[in-house]
């Protein structure tokens, strides 16, 4: 094996830093109305009154939480010359906290000493909330409490308690606010009444970016990030473009650009061209569909396999009777049950939707009937690294 080495490269990026998810900016662009109204909400903070509870939803990446940074960053900022007013903020993402207890457990262990935290278990829930009502109360002052990802909590218990901790007298030295950020843009449908009307006090819906906005945010970042002039005409418009079909999530159309300048630093470029981002969406999209199908059910997983054998013997594109048969010999192969001819389609239908395949439909009439044919819509070989759990396990 030959000597590896690296040596710096500085052709392309000035701050490559710029264009990853956690550089805050000094201004938010392309979330005007958005910032009004949650600069709004938070107002009474300012003014020492009690905080009113907010909650936030919109699709990921639509800067839900870049939007609540900024503005924390800038209440807190404001709010330390004003006298009388002790304001404080934590922030909690409930990923991978899926109870009350265990986010009422993560907001103790925030607000006390790293000597002093509890575990994550052999407490009664209610023993759970004192704790973390004295802790409130032991700051004192204005306390927000920001939940981000709070529809992993699947229950409304911590939801129902803390946006009212201080009319219920749990908290007296604390003035409480919550704030709840969501991606699901059902999950307030989902809450009972009596949590939706104090969690969702005032409320402010994030929209799927545009693609002017996309250019905005994408503009900003460019000017941090990469040296000047390195981004030929078009770059950047051509980013908010797919960013703006594929999603209008501003993550996505950051990462196109991020990975379309890393293409052009890894072929020793000195520009940045349209053709590096045509490149670099087909490599994320080849990166989204391998983590989509190493995350999918495992019998969804056995209907593409299916359909992958199919494409490999030159058979697709295969009607749903082919692909079933196809399936129902993996599946025995793997030792597991076939689930019904409807599980199948549905799985196909699933499959679709996630542009892993396409599915055309046809109608012949009385002879023919109605059928659908199905075909890979991605590479054999991109699907089959998504399927290399399973494979290696086939016989």
């Amino acid at each position: 094996m030959t000597d590896i080495t690296f040596s710096p490269t500085s052709s392309i990026f000035e701050q490559r830093e710029a264009l990853l998810e956690e550089w805050t900016p000094d201004e938010l662009v392309g979330r005007d109305e958005e910032l009004e109204r949650f600069h709004a909400a938070l107002q009474p903070v300012i003014n020492g009154e009690s905080p009113s509870n907010i909650f936030l939803y919109g699709k990921s990446g639509v800067g839900k939480t870049a939007a609540t940074r900024y503005l924390l960053q800038a209440l807190e900022r404001d709010a330390e010359p004003v006298s009388d007013l002790n304001l404080h903020t934590i922030e909690i993402n409930c990923d991978g906290l899926n109870s009350s207890y265990q986010v009422a457990v993560a907001l103790v262990n925030e607000l006390r000493d790293p000597a002093d935290q509890i575990s994550n278990t052999g407490y009664p829930q209610a023993s759970v909330y004192q704790f973390l009502f004295n802790e409130l109360d032991q700051v004192g002052g204005t306390v927000l409490i920001v939940l981000d990802e709070v529809d992993h909590i699947r229950d409304d218990s911590l939801l129902y308690k803390l946006p009212r901790a201080r009319s219920n007298g749990d908290v007296t030295d604390a003035k409480l606010g919550v704030i709840g950020i969501s991606n699901d843009l059902d999950f307030r449908n989902q809450l009972s009444s009596k949590v939706r009307s104090s969690l969702c006090e005032k409320e402010v819906s994030f929209s799927a970016y545009d693609a002017r906005e996309l250019q905005l945010v994408l503009q900003q970042r460019e000017a941090v990030a990469f040296k000047d002039d390195v981004l030929d005409d078009g770059v950047i418009e051509m980013c908010a473009a797919y960013g703006a079909k594929d999603s209008g999530d501003a993550r996505q159309a950051l990462d196109l650009l991020l990975e379309a300048g890393d293409l052009a630093r890894e072929n020793n470029g000195e520009l940045v061209t349209e053709s590096h981002v045509r490149r670099a969406r087909q490599r994320l999209q080849t990166d989204q569909v391998v983590e989509g199908i190493r995350n999918y059910s495992d019998h969804g997983q056995l209907v593409l396999y299916a359909v992958t054998l199919l494409a490999e013997q030159g058979d697709t594109p295969a009607r749903t009777k082919d692909i079933l048969s196809a399936y129902e010999r993996v599946a025995i192969e793997e030792g597991v049950d076939p689930v019904s001819e409807r599980s199948v389609r549905d799985y196909l239908g699933e499959l679709d939707q996630l542009g892993i395949i396409s599915s055309t439909e046809y109608n012949r009439g009385k002879g023919g009937g109605k059928y659908k044919e199905h075909e890979l819509e991605q590479s054999i070989s991109s699907v089959k690294t998504g399927l290399a759990e399973l494979l290696e396990t086939t016989p």
